[in-house]
């Protein structure tokens, strides 16, 4: 038995539409966009009654996805505050990498995202940072260097 690959990362959204722009300022592109329910999608979750919203983003390239769903029934449920802090247990963040951190900053923050704390270097390796991003998870930010 073993992986294959990562297939895709789920972020559940309160915002759907705001989460898409949000992965499409960052780079990604939609790749899809559907609404789900009925008996197969209840036995996998374990819930009855599921009724989402789900779009497909997929980084440039194409080698990964995030698929971002709203639940419209029944309803989603907050696992704590949209600020969780970095050290909060579960799932906290992704990372992507991107050729500008700067630039990826600047652009980002014109639409109203905030860091976590601040773009740092790692010796000379990388330049890394966090954004809050739909939901309250953190988007971590890598530029590698040299």
């Amino acid at each position: 038995m073993a992986i294959q690959r990562l297939e895709h990362v789920n972020v559940v959204v309160t915002d759907l539409d705001a989460a898409v722009e949000f992965f499409t300022d960052l780079g990604m592109e939609l790749a899809g966009r559907a609404p789900i329910e009925g008996d197969w999608v209840d036995r996998i979750c374990g819930l009855d009654g599921i009724r989402v919203d789900v779009a497909m983003m997929r980084t440039p390239g194409g080698h990964g996805e995030i698929e971002l769903t709203r639940f419209h029934t029944p309803a989603a449920i907050s696992a704590g505050p949209d600020d969780a802090p970095a050290h909060t247990l579960g799932l906290r963040s992704v990372m992507f990498a991107v050729d500008d951190i700067d630039a990826t900053v600047e652009g980002l923050r014109a639409r109203g995202t905030e860091l976590v704390g601040e773009v740092v270097r790692y010796q000379d390796s990388c330049r890394l940072c966090y954004v809050r991003g739909p939901g309250g998870i953190i988007v971590a930010l890598v530029e590698q260097l040299g």
